[in-house]
């Protein structure tokens, strides 16, 4: 999707009544479980959770069922964040259930523009890196699973500063 594209998409879910976001990575069991966990805290921080529904799902099935990667939760742990989610794949669906499906990389974005099921289900698909403003040098939210302690924070880091700019720009009244 090109960022006009993306940003005509934010504008028409921004005053909705109800947002519905579903993070998407590989296996659902780092990023996508991180990024659904940031977006909570960050609406209940704000007193806004009323107004979202946020979910997190893979691409692939092979962790259906169970809980994120130990490292995601005991990383996010230290940040605050409660990651008790329970993995699950891609559902034809989600296309119909949610407004927004934000994918972590572009393989994960390419899979879901495959299973989206009309020309309008995959204009809902966007890129999490395109609302990181923090400086790197990263064109996606890498997969932090064969990188040590360092490769969790920095994909901590790298949604901490794009969720909270994805929840700005989808709330109209946000600072």
């Amino acid at each position: 999707m090109t960022p006009d594209k993306t940003t005509r998409l934010i504008n028409t879910l921004k005053n909705k009544e109800k947002i519905r976001v579903l993070f998407v990575c590989l296996g659902n069991i780092c990023r996508s479980p991180a990024a659904e966990g940031v977006m909570r805290r960050i609406v209940d921080e704000a007193g806004d959770a009323d107004r979202w529904v946020i979910d997190s799902a893979g691409t692939g099935g092979w962790h259906v069922g169970q809980l994120p990667d130990k490292r995601m939760r005991v990383h996010g742990a230290r940040r605050g964040l409660t990651l008790d989610h329970h993995c699950r794949q891609v559902r034809q669906a989600d296309f119909d259930n949610f407004d927004l499906i934000v994918a972590m990389d572009d393989s994960n974005y390419a899979d879901l523009r495959e299973l989206a099921p009309t020309l309008d289900a995959a204009d809902k698909i966007v890129k999490m890196i395109d609302f990181a403003d923090m400086a790197t040098r990263y064109d996606c939210i890498p997969d932090p699973y064969y990188e040590g302690a360092e490769g969790f924070e920095l994909v901590l880091d790298l949604l901490d500063d794009a969720c909270h700019h994805l929840y700005t720009a989808l709330t109209p009244y946000a600072d």
